[in-house]
């Protein structure tokens, strides 16, 4: 089996991800135009000291890899770091070992430290965001009502568009990865 490392030496960048993307491409593109990493000296100051690696596993259908991914970008750019990514669905033997509560929910972050040991595990959604998306799952009749998939796409619509314009989103998206990342990188 081969090592996370081995997985991020043969995978493309984030950047040729997002140019590569087939759906959701110009919405998670609006995200990276819009978002702004926050003047965060010591966090950014950091990651440019320690130069961690990030692998991420992801699929552009994912609408919490078009929100994350942006933002991900965003703070690997402002700490001039590598970040690469490897699509879930062709990397199941890797993505089995971060299942989120025994699902294969995507996106997944992966810090690695230089000797590319897996030192964080980060994704797939924001508490915040999370809250919002079961809020209105919750709505959702039994999946046996007709109603039922005119209902889901309305709220996936609408999701779609608060991932796209919500900068709280974002922000708690930052913030997570932030608090997660930076007690590991200070040790």
């Amino acid at each position: 089996m081969k090592t996370e490392q081995q997985y991020f030496e043969e995978a493309k960048t984030l950047e040729q991800y997002m140019n590569d993307m087939t759906t959701k491409k110009e919405e998670s593109f609006r995200i990276y135009d819009q978002f702004q990493v926050p003047a965060d000296d010591e966090f950014i100051e950091i990651l440019k000291a320690e130069k961690p690696h990030i692998l991420v596993i992801t699929e552009d259908w994912c609408g919490d890899a078009m929100m994350n991914n942006a933002i991900v970008r965003k703070i690997a750019e402002a700490g001039n770091l590598d970040i690469r990514t490897v699509y879930r669905d062709e990397n199941l033997e890797l993505m089995d070992q971060y299942l989120t509560n025994g699902g294969r929910s995507i996106p997944v972050y992966l810090l690695l430290s230089q000797d590319g040991e897996v030192i964080s595990k980060w994704g797939p959604r924001a508490e915040m965001v999370q809250k919002f998306v079961m809020e209105g799952r919750a709505k959702f009749p039994d999946k046996e009502d007709p109603a039922f998939e005119d209902i889901q796409k309305k709220f996936y619509e609408q999701m779609t568009q608060e991932f796209i314009a919500n900068k709280e989103f974002h922000l708690a998206v930052y913030e997570e990865i932030r608090s997660s990342w930076l007690p590991i990188l200070q040790k």
